[in-house]
């Protein structure tokens, strides 16, 4: 990653600019052209460095409940779950961590009664019983801007 992907890193994190041509208006801004940004772009999503781009909706005010979730997975059968994980839309993240429970993920349901479906459907489809659930109780939205 180079000076000028830290520079547009910057610009996309600070708000997407609404604008009919938007990469257009980035390369503007940063004195390069607009396939260069959209290349650049898609080069940092395919090394991974950018996982999405894209708008973010604050869950809550749109009706929907969230909460952190955690399992304890034997090792050899972290990659099943991991599998059955990846493949349930409401799964928004789902990471392996050292200690027990060492699977934590998070799940994002319109009411309670599909979050009880879904955590069924991952009891069901893992063979784990025991999900420990942590709802959120405050709200805590840390800034990832670039220094």
């Amino acid at each position: 990653m180079d000076e000028k992907d830290r520079e547009i890193i910057q610009l996309l994190q600070n708000g997407f600019p609404l604008e009919p041509e938007p990469f257009a208006w980035i390369g503007d801004k940063l004195w390069i052209d607009e396939v260069a940004v959209i290349s650049r772009l898609a080069r940092l999503s395919q090394e991974g460095t950018i996982r999405y781009l894209g708008t973010f909706f604050d869950s809550r005010k749109l009706g929907y409940q969230g909460t952190l979730a955690a399992m304890d997975v034997a090792p050899g059968q972290v990659e099943l779950v991991a599998d059955v994980m990846n493949g349930i839309p409401q799964v928004t993240h789902n990471y392996l961590r050292d200690g027990q429970p060492n699977i934590w993920f998070t799940v994002l349901a319109r009411d309670e009664a599909e979050m009880k479906g879904i955590m069924e459907q991952i009891r069901t489809r893992t063979g784990v019983s025991d999900i420990k659930l942590f709802p959120s109780r405050r709200h805590f939205k840390i800034r990832t801007d670039m220094a």
